[in-house]
């Protein structure tokens, strides 16, 4: 696959009508800047090639999630951006409807909880889900020592909730919290509809094996998965299959994948190639 033309990290990215769209970054040198551009991997001809998208009208982000958005009337497509932080470092509740061929930014109902380095999902009913990541160290809902990055155990969706009518007013809806605080974790949908949570920076102490699902019905609870075999933060997640592989982070190499049938993780015979990925804002390709 083709490189980025500049060294980036943080960045938001989905899948668009089979192209992968990367929203924000931080470009990696001295200042570690934050920007709005917005670059496309798709195929050209015979290759893949990197182009350009107009920047984000709402300005430079990092750390935030996109969720690609089911639509025709855009000429490139839509994507929800969610959360994040800003060029000053500050946690986000901001969500806007991002227009690919124009850039603009159309804000939406916030997030209850300012959170960066998150994960989110959208479920099967169409409701976007999100939880973890970084939020504000005042906030009583951050795990972690003083003077740490706090990892928040909170969760929430957005959507109609109980009425079944598409009609009826999306809204941001408060969901039972995880048993730890997450964040840099990873998600994704498994076949059956429950949203799995994977890893992360635990309790803002150590990156954790854990795992936990979410089924967002009637009766909301998170259940325990069996833990990975490598404790990861920071990789990429796809649900493939009745599967789930992972791998890479910024403390492993290592490659597995879950069975939902066995319910049990077996480890890949395949290794990233370097051991500073950090490559879980992206969970929608491996």
């Amino acid at each position: 696959m083709p490189a980025l033309v500049t060294a980036r990290g943080d960045h938001a990215c989905c899948t668009v009508r089979g192209a992968l769209v990367v929203l924000g970054e931080v470009i990696k040198d001295e200042e570690d800047e934050i920007t709005s551009r917005v670059k496309r991997l798709s195929k050209g001809g015979a290759d893949w090639v990197f182009t350009s998208l107009p920047s984000l009208s709402c300005g430079g982000i990092a750390e935030a999630s996109a969720i690609a958005v089911e639509e025709s009337g855009s000429a490139a497509g839509q994507v929800l951006l969610l959360g994040g932080c800003d060029e000053e470092g500050a946690a986000l509740s901001t969500v806007h409807l991002v227009d690919l061929a124009t850039g603009a930014c159309t804000p939406q109902p916030p997030l209850i909880t300012s959170r960066n380095a998150f994960t989110a999902v959208r479920l099967p009913d169409g409701r976007t889900a999100c939880t973890g990541g970084h939020g504000s160290l005042a906030s009583a809902e951050v795990w972690g020592p003083p003077g740490s990055h706090g990892s928040l155990a909170s969760a929430e969706v957005w959507g109609s909730w109980g009425s079944g009518e598409s009609s009826a007013a999306w809204t941001w809806t408060q969901l039972p919290s995880m048993s730890v605080g997450r964040s840099r974790c990873c998600g994704c949908v498994m076949s059956d509809g429950r949203f799995a949570v994977l890893g992360g920076w635990a309790d803002g102490i150590a990156y954790t094996s854990s795992c936990e699902t979410l089924l967002v019905n009637e009766e909301v609870h998170w259940t325990s998965l069996p833990p990975m075999h490598h404790a990861r933060s920071s990789f990429v997640c796809a649900a493939v299959a009745r599967c789930i592989i992972v791998a890479g982070g910024l403390n492993t190499t290592s490659a597995e994948v879950y069975d939902e049938a066995l319910n049990r993780w077996i480890r890949l015979p395949c290794d990233f190639p370097s051991s500073s990925c950090r490559a879980g804002i992206c969970s929608t390709l491996l």
